[in-house]
């Protein structure tokens, strides 16, 4: 009776998150974030997709249970083309990734529905076999891809932007962990109890998970056409002159395109800069902004004035105290309390 509880409360729990993402166009939660579109449409059938599962095999363990049967093919192949389909669209869209489709992942996945169809037909064990090899097989696949698409986001992110306030990476790493265990946890589920029940407390925390993760995604300003000017020979001196003479890099969010309009060259070639000085574009900000604090910090002591760090780090341009301080540990090799307090020793 529990497991019964449980099993429609997951599925009601998606329902409801369901509509929630499809029928509201804002946030309700985090009001001031706009996240992407595409993010709430996928995130939305996702969770539609989990409820329906539900149903599926509900319905399914009623009438039939016979999973050698017709039928059964037909709810395993529903559910996991729909499922496969929607968390890899959501993945992508909370990467912001609009250069990659979703069907060329999917694609792959079609010869094991095949097999499975074959075992239906030739129930010898051999087709089911091979099935299992093939997904195993295209399941690691899927998660290297996937982890390297994470990656590339990281690069891309550092070399566009220099805040990057709820634009984590680790938290899409997560949301393929999530994948990775319930893959697991369904695989090696033969009708155990309690692999259900850590199936269906996984499936919650990856719906509250995602939702969350709507809530809090901006929507990234991915430049669709570019400047025409010519690259500039002396782009240091349009840097000095354009962005650190005129503080432009205390601007929040400010992005690589942003600096390149100002400066008055070509985003590319502004990254090729960077580049060709061994630095990124966050890495190339982030050194200014300290650079900054720690004036800023030297003048409030030479004043003899209080010194809050949280409020420097504010007018340093960063809106999180949390990205300063990991900025800054990366910059100086110490935490900022260590070093304002070896700074006051001396």
């Amino acid at each position: 009776m529990s497991f019964f509880f449980l099993y429609g409360g997951t599925a009601f729990t998606a329902l409801i998150a369901s509509i929630y993402l499809f029928f509201r166009k804002n946030n309700a939660f985090a009001s001031d974030i706009t996240p992407p579109v595409s993010l709430r449409r996928w995130a939305a059938a996702f969770l539609a997709v989990g409820f329906l599962s539900h149903v599926w095999w509900y319905l399914f363990c009623i009438y039939s249970n016979d999973i050698h049967s017709v039928s059964y093919l037909v709810v395993v192949t529903i559910y996991g083309l729909s499922l496969l389909i929607t968390i890899v669209g959501t993945l992508l869209a909370m990467l912001q990734d609009r250069n990659r489709r979703v069907w060329s992942i999917i694609a792959p996945v079609i010869p094991f529905y095949a097999l499975l169809a074959f075992d239906i037909a030739y129930p010898d064990g051999y087709f089911l076999y091979v099935a299992i090899a093939y997904f195993l097989l295209y399941f690691v696949a899927l998660i290297i891809y996937m982890v390297c698409a994470v990656r590339q986001y990281r690069r891309w992110l550092r070399d566009n932007y220099a805040d990057l306030e709820h634009k984590e990476v680790w938290k899409s790493y997560v949301l393929i962990i999530f994948v990775l265990l319930l893959m697991i946890i369904d695989g090696i589920n033969f009708g155990d109890i309690v692999s259900s029940y850590i199936e269906h407390f996984i499936a919650l925390a990856l719906f509250g998970f995602i939702l969350w993760r709507v809530e809090t995604l901006p929507l990234l300003e991915i430049a669709l056409t570019e400047q025409t000017s010519s690259p500039s020979t002396n782009i240091e001196q349009l840097l000095a002159e354009h962005c650190v003479a005129t503080n432009l890099y205390l601007q929040h969010d400010l992005t690589l395109l942003q600096l390149s309009q100002a400066v008055g060259t070509n985003r590319y070639y502004l990254s090729q800069y960077f580049s060709s000085q061994g630095i990124t574009y966050n890495a190339y900000i982030n050194d200014l902004r300290i650079n900054h604090f720690i004036d800023l910090y030297r003048e409030a002591v030479a004043a003899q004035q209080p010194i809050v760090a949280q409020q420097l780090a504010s007018d340093s341009g960063y809106r999180s105290y949390s990205t300063f301080s990991l900025a800054f540990k990366q910059r100086m090799g110490q935490s900022v309390t260590a070093w304002m307090r070896e700074t006051a020793a001396t």
